[in-house]
């Protein structure tokens, strides 16, 4: 770290052009190759997964998704002459449109199903693509929704729903970045109150945000990445940018103001800064990283271009903050650190020595009362944390989409003019093995299999939750066939996943034995049940590696066996109470805050919420408990080096927090419930961290247990490689002596026994 930051100073005009030139040239890049974004639902050995490969092989013509084009009159029906000769020739024109498979007409009769509403004035047509929703091309989805909706008329309304309609309808994110910059824009202002330092965070966080943004796109053209991949890639690029930033900024101007080698040089100070707080973010930056890339582990691939994305964010703002920041301070940094009004040094003195002292007294409250507090803390946790009991994952459905796009109208549509099953049916695919004649339908009689699907089919019917069920269809080698089923319950709804559990498990094994057949539930809504099935059964199993993996690096760091016990179970308090609140306001409903509809939670939001909270919690673990240890190395007084560790941190941390609040719930403003359920889970995931953890909990806990903190068995020490975080630039004193004046001030303001504020703390 001393040779970058070296170099990164000495060569700052070059740092900064290579910068500016990598900038441009990626953003070029991204911007000429545009994005092929895809959500890609693949899960081997799945149910639904068989069901589609199954046809992709035997049946292409109906291996590929299925979208819907719903039309509503407002008077009359849709029987009607001029309504069926409008749409009628509008669907033959979306047949002919590129990649689009089939278009099975409302008008075609029993082999549409039931496709007209009983009042008459509602009736959906279904558009097969000839790819999965992930593999058809934007431009392809686009063209069938202009073509469709070139067909409303006054009097007839036409919209469109399913997943590769919902593709077209990606909302954008600037809103959500302006005001999260805002944010952050007025709380380094409050912390620093100078335009310098509050610009050097955000220049360098934009730096790196754009950067890696523009890797995204061009990332979309090789992996497969979601689409909302860049906003949550965004959404966590800027918040940590800032805040790594932030405390090496924090770290340069204590070390120019400090008393000794330093003391008032520009480039001795942004060496000291980087050779400290710089470390401090190389490890916490890395960890960020590597617990995004663990959820590659998983071998679900829908993560993968997720996992990829948020680390080249977060990868990228923490480089620029290890070379461009320490570039930037070079050059502005006597501008910024000087005492070039000595009022004002003073007033800075004076606020920081209140500051410092707030935070020691802070820290003798929490000492004198350890276990009150400890076990205070613990239960309000808790208490936010119950309802994360009772989570349930699944994918939500279009009624969650914004009431301004098509999908959303859609949805309504159909709901109320067929019941809400109809908005994610189920696709039944039967295997058999014996030959009927071939032909597009299976005619009744016609042959032995014609009776095993018609049995197959009222078996189906009659089952509870059930609504409607298709006339079998049959490839051209008469060996495949498919039968659309309409629940009665939404796609979302744990009706629906308890519907396709019952058919699974006892209505179609037996039927599938008897007639020699395999059957398989498949479809979209099926596939979101398997998706989220999956994903909670490896769960645990990612928990625990990323709390091995973050402890095993903290005993490492800090030579401690209580550190990294304490780290884990406070970040999984944290994690577990921000799913409580997530449970309360988007699966139950409560709160009526951001208009939101009950639903399940996205099955991957808990796998990412543990990646990204446990990665940016270890960044204020060891912000934090680095000071802490580096008080301790100095004074060999656990207490002191807690209070004084907290006066020293307690500030930039709480501000750094801020800022990461402010920005998380900034993309709450976004129409995607997916962005807005990250805003709320790392919102308050990270103000619970910083308020209830690092400032009641962690010293609470450290008070408790004492110098013990800091033991690590010698066997264990000696077979354990060292990993220094707390730098070597500056000789630590050989004498438990403060080192600053920050922390003299701090020190001065703790209440002496006498006085009479020590007296009425004792």
């Amino acid at each position: 770290m001393l040779a970058l930051a070296r170099w990164s100073t000495t060569h700052r005009k070059y740092v900064l052009l290579a910068w500016v030139a990598l900038l441009i040239g990626i953003s070029v890049l991204g911007r000429s190759a545009g994005t092929t974004y895809s959500n890609n639902f693949t899960l081997p050995h799945s149910d639904a997964q068989r069901a589609s490969d199954l046809l992709h092989t035997s049946f292409p013509a109906q291996a590929g998704d299925r979208d819907q084009i719903v039309f509503h009159v407002s008077s009359g029906t849709v029987l009607s002459a001029p309504v069926r000769a409008r749409m009628g020739a509008t669907l033959s024109q979306i047949a002919a449109l590129p990649h689009v498979a089939s278009v099975i007409s409302p008008y075609a009769g029993g082999a549409a199903g039931r496709a007209i509403s009983a009042d008459g004035r509602t009736a959906f047509a279904t558009v097969v693509f000839d790819k999965r929703a992930n593999e058809v091309p934007q431009s392809a989805a686009e063209r069938v929704v202009r073509v469709a909706r070139a067909a409303a008329a006054p009097g007839l309304e036409v919209e469109l729903g399913g997943q590769a309609i919902e593709m077209t309808e990606r909302a954008g994110f600037g809103l959500s970045t302006a005001v999260g910059l805002l944010a952050a824009v007025v709380v380094l202002l409050l912390t620093f109150g100078s335009l310098i330092a509050m610009g050097l965070p955000i220049v360098t966080a934009l730096f790196g945000l754009g950067t890696g943004l523009g890797l995204i796109a061009l990332l979309t053209h090789v992996v497969d990445t979601p689409d909302f991949s860049a906003e949550l890639a965004a959404m966590i690029g800027l918040g940590v940018g800032i805040d790594y930033a932030l405390f090496i900024l924090t770290r340069f101007r204590e070390a120019y103001a400090t008393p000794g080698p330093t003391f008032g040089d520009t480039r001795a100070s942004v060496v000291h800064a980087m050779d400290t707080a710089g470390r401090a973010v190389l490890f916490a930056g890395c960890t960020v990283v590597i617990a995004l890339l663990g959820m590659m582990l998983l071998g679900v691939t829908f993560l993968y271009g997720v996992a990829i994305a948020a680390s080249l964010a977060v990868l990228m703002v923490m480089l620029a903050s290890l070379t461009l920041l320490p570039a930037l301070l070079t050059l502005v940094g006597r501008r910024l650190a000087r005492p070039s009004r000595r009022a004002r040094a003073r007033a800075r003195e004076r606020r920081g020595a209140a500051h410092a002292g707030v935070w020691l007294r802070w820290s003798a409250f929490v000492q004198r009362r350890p276990w009150t507090i400890a076990i205070i803390a613990t239960a309000v946790m808790l208490l936010i944390a119950a309802p994360a009991i009772a989570l349930r994952l699944g994918s939500s459905d279009a009624s969650n989409d914004p009431s301004t796009q098509t999908t959303h109208r859609a949805y309504e549509l159909l709901a109320a003019g067929f019941g809400k099953g109809f908005n994610g049916p189920l696709l039944i695919v039967a295997q058999l093995h014996a030959h009927p004649v071939a032909g597009q339908r299976v005619a009744s009689g016609s042959a032995p299999q014609s009776a095993q699907l018609a049995h197959l089919r009222g078996a189906i019917a009659a089952t509870p939750g059930v609504v409607a069920v298709t006339q079998p269809r049959l490839n051209a080698a008469g060996e495949v066939a498919t039968i659309s089923v309409y629940p009665r319950s939404s796609p979302q709804a744990y009706a629906t996943t308890q519907l396709v559990r019952h058919l699974r498990g006892s209505v179609l094994p037996p039927i599938a034995a008897r007639a020699g057949m395999n059957v398989y539930v498949g479809g979209v809504t099926a596939g979101g049940i398997d998706f989220a099935t999956v994903l909670a059964h490896k769960l645990p199993l990612f928990i625990a590696v990323v709390v091995l993996v973050s402890a095993l690096l903290l005993m490492l760091v800090f030579r401690s066996l209580v550190i990294p016990l304490q780290a884990a179970f406070m970040n999984l308090l944290s994690i577990t109470a921000s799913l409580g609140i997530v449970v309360v306001i988007f699966q139950w409903g409560w709160l009526g805050v951001f208009g939101v509809h009950p639903g399940p939670i996205e099955s991957f939001i808990p796998v990412m919420l543990f990646a990204i909270v446990f990665g940016l919690s270890m960044d204020y673990e060891v912000f934090l408990v680095s000071r802490i240890h580096e008080r301790w190395v100095h004074t060999r007084d656990n207490s002191r080096a807690v209070g004084e560790g907290l006066a020293l941190t307690g500030r930039v941390v709480t501000a750094a927090a801020a800022i990461m609040v402010c920005v998380f719930l900034s993309f709450v403003l976004g129409e995607e419930r997916v962005i807005r359920e990250f805003g709320v889970a790392l919102a308050s995931a990270v103000f619970l961290d910083a308020v209830v953890v690092r400032c009641l909990l962690l010293p609470a806990v450290l008070h408790i247990v004492g110098p013990r903190t800091w033991l690590l068995p010698a066997w264990l020490g000696r077979r354990l490689p060292r990993l220094n975080i707390e730098g070597t630039a500056v000789p630590l004193p050989a004498a438990p002596l403060p080192a600053s004046p920050l922390l003299a001030a701090a020190a001065d303001a703790r209440p002496r026994a006498g006085t009479p504020a020590g007296r009425a703390e004792g």
